[in-house]
């Protein structure tokens, strides 16, 4: 595998003025990647349709017992994570969603939506380090 890990987002104009891509480390590199399987939907990828994680379908889904969807997420995300990135062992995953409420009162607007906290832990099998991502999203806006 090779040790050169470039940045996101591409900066194309460094690359057209002769600067070429930015680079980045290891941990940095794995965290875009786990990034990259999160925001891709199952089928989105032209190559490999089971590459991405379910919160995609989720996100339109009732949500009957928070819990169970947790689990749900938990499970396609570590499976995702277990499958396309090799670089992390021993991957734990924990998704915790609470409701945050945002009022405006100038414009007399309730707007309700779903947070979803996402931790992914593991090891980084070259260097034997603690690897730790962290990434929050908002979910289903309610307004009122």
């Amino acid at each position: 595998m090779s040790d050169n890990f470039l940045q996101k987002p591409f900066r194309f104009g460094s690359v057209f003025s002769g600067a070429g891509l930015q680079a980045t480390d290891l941990g940095n590199s794995i965290s875009n990647h786990i990034e990259l399987i999160i925001f891709t939907r199952y089928g989105e990828h032209r190559h490999n349709s089971n590459f991405g994680c379910e919160i995609w379908e989720l996100d339109f889904e009732l949500i009957v017992s928070e819990s169970l969807w947790e689990e749900k997420f938990r499970r396609s995300l570590l499976k995702s994570i277990s499958a396309y990135e090799s670089r992390i062992d021993r991957v734990d995953v924990e998704i915790h969603i609470t409701e945050v409420e945002n009022v405006y009162p100038l414009r007399r607007i309730t707007e309700i939506k779903k947070k979803v906290d996402i931790s992914v832990r593991g090891i980084i099998k070259t260097t034997g380090e603690k690897y730790f991502f962290n990434i929050a999203l908002f979910l289903s806006p309610l307004s009122t």
